[in-house]
């Protein structure tokens, strides 16, 4: 069984094709499917059905993929050492990050990464915090930014606390509470909400907020971006809370502070097993201590 032939059945699990992976993997067709079928028969099943319209995993295909994922990227990270070893970063850098992180300022920071470590291929996803947790934890992710409520902090990850902040209410120019300097969660709970998706840290921390006030809220509207947010909230077809860190980004809304508002916390976190040598000199880059590792992460 060779890494060849492992990356040969990933590209074609993710391009659905033969013709398309071949392509991926820079290899004419009739190579490619070789050696799958070399592989198949070293371990005595199919990885793949073919027909005329589509080619799909079999049960044994998906139980390899998973696998063999994890063969390529260990030899990878292998590889990575051993150019840090002699003084050279390289190898990829996955970074994950919830879409109203305020506390780094994101594309500065992986500008200036590119800069020092052209040699890294920087690999960008947006997603909820308790999936970036999750992502850390299997390794598909090497650094993440969340948020979390107070009441929470990250798990089964080492972390850096980045910054404390409260949740705002926004709203349209033209709302009734547009010209007001403070609001209470009693007023804006009459009102009909855009947020995130339930169950996600960054709507946690809203739910709790009113259920601790015994207040009910109506969130007619569940999107998975701040900017989105703000696109309802533009027209005056809901009102939201974001973090006030945040808020400076979007245009053409009114933030008002809320007297009794949850507040957040930012964090950065990596894998407890170790950072690969491109998540070291990223965080570097970041000022965040390698041996930082608080209570509780």
């Amino acid at each position: 069984m060779e890494l060849q032939q492992m990356r040969y059945v990933v590209a074609v699990a993710e391009t659905n094709s033969f013709t398309r992976a071949a392509q991926r993997c820079l290899v004419v067709q009739s190579a490619l499917s070789h050696q799958i079928a070399r592989l198949e028969r070293e371990l005595g099943a199919r990885l793949f059905e073919r027909t005329s319209r589509r080619v799909r995993l079999t049960p044994a295909g998906a139980a390899f993929l998973p696998a063999a994922r994890q063969c390529l990227d260990a030899a990878e990270r292998a590889a990575a050492e051993v150019a840090a070893a002699v003084g050279e970063i390289r190898g990829r850098l996955a970074v994950g990050l919830i879409a109203t992180v305020a506390a780094v300022d994101i594309p500065d920071a992986l500008r200036e990464f590119r800069r020092q470590y052209p040699q890294v291929r920087i690999d960008l996803r947006v997603g909820a915090s308790d999936d970036l947790i999750e992502q850390v934890k299997d390794g598909t992710v090497d650094v993440a930014f969340l948020g979390l409520p107070t009441t929470a902090h990250p798990q089964g990850v080492a972390a850096h606390e980045l910054a404390r902040d409260r949740l705002v209410a926004v709203v349209a120019p033209d709302h009734p509470l547009a010209d007001q300097a403070l609001v209470d969660l009693r007023r804006l709970s009459s009102e009909v909400f855009v947020d995130l998706p339930a169950g996600t840290a960054g709507r946690i921390q809203s739910d709790q907020a009113f259920a601790a006030a015994g207040l009910d809220r109506d969130v007619a509207f569940e999107v998975t971006t701040g900017d989105y947010i703000a696109r309802l909230v533009r027209p005056g077809l809901a009102v939201a809370m974001l973090p006030a860190a945040y808020t400076p980004q979007l245009s053409g809304v009114v933030t008002i502070e809320v007297t009794d508002a949850p507040a957040r916390i930012e964090y950065v976190i990596w894998s407890r097993i170790g950072r690969t040598p491109a998540a070291t000199a990223f965080l570097t880059i970041l000022g965040i201590p390698a041996t930082d590792r608080p209570p509780g992460s």
